[in-house]
């Protein structure tokens, strides 16, 4: 697909912050044997990448503003767009060596988001989209998956840690969920779980109290590929409240079912 002027700097902007993270990958193995471990390092990691990311897309658009999990709220000369940037979504995966981690990158425009990239640089899969030009992985055309039922459905989520007071709603939703289903599972990244509602790997994902940087891309990338995507509330902006249900045409209404009676 050829994408925007726009996209394109996106996608710059986010291949080059996933070689940064790369190189610094490799070190997290041998720093896992170090008595202070590699919690410094990556949180080092972290902030480079999106520096990197910033001088990409504010060097290119200026008057953007700027919303990243590293670097908060920067208004724009133009209030009517902004970045929405997680350097490194998947920061529990990177710091312990597991290879599923992901850059992920948003253009909001009137407060609708109107492109977006998540790049997995271990796998070197790109995932992108832009409104109304559907949904691609490196060169091929996603579409979410086909299955109709719930019996045949693999669904992700995330599990909080026991200590955080979300732990008991998520335990309920996956007491409804899980029972009918065909599994779930836990990757520690909600953005590559989006990306790959949209590429037809997962049938279906929801999370409870997320920033906007881990979903704003990825929200998109589902839609673009046929999928229906929204709030726990139906009439809110996930982007706002933080929760989101996403999955294929054919089974979504199937899981807001069960979410929103539990």
């Amino acid at each position: 697909m050829q994408g925007s002027a726009n996209l394109n700097l996106m996608i710059k902007a986010a291949r080059r912050a996933g070689r940064s993270l790369a190189k610094d990958f490799r070190e997290v193995e041998n720093l896992q044997v170090s008595v202070k471990g590699a919690g410094d390092f990556v949180s080092r990691a972290d902030i480079a990448a999106e520096k990197i990311i910033e001088e990409e897309l504010r060097g290119g658009r200026p008057n953007y503003g700027w919303l990243g999990e590293e670097g908060g709220v920067a208004e724009g000369a133009d209030p009517t767009r902004r970045w929405i940037v997680d350097p490194l979504d998947g920061t529990t995966n990177f710091l312990h060596g597991l290879p599923h981690w992901s850059v992920s990158v948003a253009l909001e425009r009137k407060n609708v988001v109107v492109a977006g990239v998540v790049y997995d640089p271990t796998r070197d899969e790109l995932f992108f989209a832009e409104q109304g030009q559907g949904a691609w992985m490196n060169q091929t055309r996603l579409r979410v998956s086909g299955r109709r039922r719930m019996q045949e459905a693999l669904f992700a989520t995330g599990l909080p840690f026991a200590a955080l007071p979300e732990l008991p709603e998520k335990m309920r939703d996956i007491e409804r969920v899980s029972p009918g289903s065909s599994g779930l599972r836990s990757t520690g990244s909600s953005a590559l779980d989006l990306a790959y509602v949209a590429a037809g790997r997962f049938d279906g994902t929801w999370e409870r109290r997320l920033k906007a940087w881990d979903m704003a891309a990825g929200i998109l990338l589902v839609k673009e590929a046929g999928g229906f995507v929204e709030a726990l509330s139906p009439d809110a902006n996930p982007l706002e409240t933080g929760d989101v249900i996403a999955a294929n045409d054919r089974i979504f209404a199937q899981l807001t079912g069960l979410l929103r009676n539990s």
